[in-house]
């Protein structure tokens, strides 16, 4: 039986104070460990630029969370093109990142994904870069976001239908004209003077891209419009802000033992509503709602598995070859067998018809 909370001293402030502390050395971990590591990709990367379609066949051997997203049409791109991938942890990857403050205090979490592509027939850009920068909100919430990236399709070539484009010019237009805080949770249909009007206070190009979206089946989209992936609009300033905060908070509770005052847990309240309604108005413009899921998936599994990867694709390669061989060898045999059968034994193949062909092995 589960004892009850309210009859221990322990509070769920104390539970979530040490998950907080654990995230803290799991955050110098992981930057421990890219110290050590990067290094070693380096060298790694040096190597394998010297073998063909390297990473073509690392993303052929994909793990699930990212071959999901890859459509036939992406995987033909990807096969053919893709020269080079890369991550990086860029807010702590520095040439001089024992020297550089801003370097060493970055956050280990925030990545960089980066394409390589050799000339095709679907797109000008020869390197396509993702940045997710890990961010905390008010709320308390902590993640990555993101920033829309363009690219420069040929015509009549764009694999996403045009929403990624759609998704540029929005997120162009919204930073030359951001809403003000009134007006980003106002539920009014009245413009606000920033080229604002309709639902929720929308740019006439937001509004376009939520109706392009609800027009169009989003199952099957294109693994290209994860680079109109946005995320959470956490500003870095309101991230510093908040772990700030959150860092005050927990230190007055460990020395106090008590909770913060009525006001500022209604003001924490008041703040969380007004950024849950903003969040809801920004997942109907999201054309690639898991595209931070994409990112941990390439950061954290085929980026230091991708020696793992290739050597997969050769071995399945290799069992291809094999079992190609001993079908042709079986059909061989069979046809000799057939062959002999029809000249000994004609009158029985009449009655009973042709042989059944070997099936090929799978």
């Amino acid at each position: 039986m589960a004892a009850a909370l309210e009859e221990t001293p322990v509070s769920y402030e104390d539970l979530a104070d040490i998950e907080r502390e654990f995230d803290d050395v799991e955050t110098e971990i992981i930057r421990q460990q890219v110290e050590l590591t990067t290094p070693l990709y380096e060298r790694r990367s040096k190597t394998v630029s010297q073998i063909p379609n390297f990473w073509p066949l690392v993303l052929e051997q994909a793990p699930p969370d990212i071959d999901q997203y890859i459509q036939p049409s992406d995987s033909a791109l990807l096969l053919s093109s893709l020269q080079n991938l890369s991550v990086s942890h860029f807010e702590i990857s520095s040439p001089n990142t024992s020297t550089n403050k801003a370097a060493k205090g970055g956050d280990p979490r925030s990545v960089s994904i980066k394409f390589d592509f050799a000339e095709n027939e679907y797109f000008e850009n020869r390197t396509l870069e993702k940045k997710f920068w890990y961010r905390r909100a008010r709320d308390g919430w902590t993640g990555l976001v993101s920033e829309p990236v363009p690219i420069r399709w040929k015509k009549d070539r764009d694999l996403t239908g045009g929403l990624l484009d759609m998704v540029v010019k929005a997120w162009e237009v919204e930073q030359c004209c951001p809403p003000s805080t009134s007006t980003s949770t106002n539920t009014n249909k009245t413009g606000n003077g920033n080229g604002r009007t309709g639902d929720r206070g929308l740019t006439p190009e937001q509004k376009a891209l939520k109706k392009k979206i609800e027009n169009t089946g989003m199952g099957g989209l294109s693994f290209f419009a994860w680079f109109g992936f946005i995320g959470r609009k956490v500003s870095a300033e309101e991230s510093a802000e908040a772990t700030a905060l959150e860092r005050e908070k927990r230190n007055r509770r460990k020395s106090s033992k008590t909770n913060l005052s009525v006001q500022n847990e209604e003001d924490e309240e008041e703040s969380e509503g007004e950024e849950e309604e903003e969040d809801d108005v920004g997942m109907s413009l999201e054309i690639f709602p898991d595209g931070d899921d994409l990112a941990v998936a390439f950061t954290e599994d085929l980026w230091p598995g991708a020696i793992k990867y290739f050597t997969q694709a050769q071995e399945q390669d290799a069992l291809s070859d094999a079992d190609f061989e001993s079908d042709d060898g079986a059909d061989e045999g069979n046809e000799a067998a057939f062959n002999s059968g029809s000249e000994n034994s004609n009158s029985d193949q009449e009655s009973s018809g042709p042989p059944t062909k070997k099936l090929r092995s799978s």
